[in-house]
Formats: C-alpha cells, structure tokens, sequence
C-alpha cells in the first residue's frame, strides 16, 4: 500500500485573473474510494485534469506514485472526462481494441465481459447508442485498466438512477483493492455509501479532506447532511 499514491503541494491554477484553485495541499493513500465533492465551478474539475497532466499549474506541484504527470503517470492512472470522447463512427469493438493497443494495463477479457453485463453488442456502432450507455461504455474502458489511480469526473452526472447503480456496481467491482478511486460528483446522496474519504472543494479551496467514518462519529451526521450545510444548499 502507497500512503502517497498523490501529493498536491500548494496546487495553484489560475485562468486569466480567475483562480480555478488556491493552494491545494492534499496526500491521497492506496486501496480507497474518495469522494471528490462540491458544486458545480468549485474546482473538481480542474483539480482531476491538473493530476491527470492536462492542465499546468499556476503554482505548487502534484505528484503521482512520486512522479511529476507524464509518461509514467499516464501508464497509471485512468481517467474517464466529464465530456464525451467517443468517435461515434467507431464500433464499439473498435473502442475496446483501441484501448487494449494504447495500454499495457488494459484487461480485454474484462472489458468484454462487461460488456456482456451490459448487453451490448460489440458490433453496435456508438453513433446509434443512446447517451447514457455511451457513457456506460466510457466507464468500462476507462475501468478495464489495472491502474494504480481512476479518476472518474461526473461519472453518474447525465444518468437515470437504475444506470447509477450501475455504474457504481462497476466501478465497485472492477478496481483493485490496491488501486484508489476518486469520484468527482455533486450527486452525493447517491455515492456516499461506497466512500471510505471525502474532499470537499468550495471555489477553489480544500474545505475538508477526512474519512466518512470520522464524519459521522466526530459530526452525527451523514456527508450528505454536512455538505449541505457546508455548502448551504
């Protein structure tokens, strides 16, 4: 187990003259699934694509498995965009191979046999697929690699809630018990019982970082109940 898997030191991103993120000091252990919350524009976002080596910061650093984002980082982490990267001339077949070619860490059995769970046909064109199973077949590629740490941003975000069960059983399911998983979302109610951590991010600060346990003991209350308050909504 890493008890470093990622370090953010000071993690600084402005836009312009608008700060994205002020000095975020965060260290994320292996073997978790955490919670990456706050409402819409506070910074989830671009916190994941700061890790994920495609933004630069402004200031401060991250490291992942003690390296800076690049070409190992990326052999490491898997991470599944709040937008749509699928090319919809594509089949899915030709997806999953794609994947399987691009990452030494891709499992091909396991990604089939998601798809099996699914009930799709790999022969089934993306173009003709309705959006929320696209997004189920993103979450399968994106959860059929061996990584060392997923970055999920708004996996559950654009779903119905039987398809949020469903994506939550995957994630659940596919990831390593020495793999860490974070799951940005403003959908908390429906997460919080697979979490072991939460961040919290409110206009760009780190407002808390702790264990659902320690929230509930040290609290009385359920994440839901105190992101509401923190958050006043």
């Amino acid at each position: 187990m890493n008890e470093k898997l990622l370090v953010c030191n000071s993690l600084t991103k402005l836009f312009g003259t608008k700060q994205a993120l002020t000095g975020i000091d965060l260290t994320l252990g292996s073997g978790k699934i955490i919670g990456l919350l706050g409402p819409n524009g506070s910074g989830k976002t671009t916190l994941l694509k700061l890790i994920n080596g495609l933004l630069q910061p402004s200031g401060g650093n991250v490291l992942i498995d003690g390296h800076a984002p690049g070409v190992y980082t990326h052999g490491i982490v898997s991470y599944l965009p709040d937008r749509m990267f699928l090319n919809d001339w594509m089949k899915v077949m030709d997806l999953i191979r794609f994947f399987d070619d691009f990452y030494s860490d891709f499992d091909f059995p396991k990604a089939m046999e998601m798809l099996q769970s699914l009930g799709l046909s790999s022969t089934d064109r993306l173009k003709t697929l309705s959006k929320g199973t696209k997004e189920k077949v993103q979450l399968i590629v994106t959860m059929a690699r061996k990584a060392k740490l997923y970055l999920l941003d708004e996996p559950i975000g654009g779903v119905d809630p039987a398809a949020r069960d469903y994506i939550l059983n995957t994630i659940l399911t596919n990831y390593s018990e020495n793999s860490t998983v974070v799951i940005s979302t403003h959908l908390i109610s429906d997460i919080e019982r697979v979490l072991d951590e939460v961040i919290f991010l409110k206009n760009g600060e780190l407002m808390l970082h702790d264990s659902v346990d320690n929230i509930r003991e040290q609290e009385g209350k359920s994440v839901d109940q105190l992101f509401r308050e923190v958050f006043a909504c």
